[in-house]
């Protein structure tokens, strides 16, 4: 039997997922973006508001990581702790550039996000649900930020 995401968890995961959809949209609907511009701003519209956010959202998830690792002492920490940083580092080092490039940056920091909450779920480290939840939302950010690229 597979555990329950939690509803807070998950509503509130769900709804992370608004720009990078939204962004999605956007790309998909030129005409719809072009008019979402005029009202909200550019930054806010295509691939740019999926961009900010994304770099948002590793470096938040590698908060949510460091504080996994904190239900461990000695080496088991410091292997947590190291790992923890690594989305954070990947968003910090290698998106930027053109729209295209850094999406694909950044899906593979979400792919890299995935193995490494896979690791801390296995670990034992996670909630039980944690994977189920993980699986769900990168399926669908990955999805986002790939309209961008394709």
């Amino acid at each position: 039997m597979k555990p329950t995401i939690p509803l807070s968890a998950l509503c509130l995961g769900l709804a992370g997922l608004i720009p990078f959809v939204w962004g999605a949209l956007t790309v998909v609907f030129p005409d719809f973006g072009l008019q979402a511009a005029r009202i909200v701003g550019p930054r806010f519209v295509g691939p740019y508001v999926q961009l900010a956010y994304g770099t948002v959202i590793l470096a938040f998830m590698s908060g949510v990581l460091w504080g996994f690792a904190t239900k461990v002492e000695g080496k088991a920490a410091a292997i947590g702790y190291g790992l923890s940083v690594l989305p954070a580092l990947w968003a910090f080092f290698f998106v930027g550039g053109g729209p295209v490039s850094a999406a694909i940056y950044l899906i593979f920091g979400f792919l890299g996000l995935l193995i490494l909450d896979f690791q801390f779920w296995r670990w034992g480290l996670a909630p039980p649900w944690w994977m189920q939840l993980r699986i769900l939302l990168s399926v669908v950010v990955v999805g986002c930020l790939s309209i961008g690229v394709f």
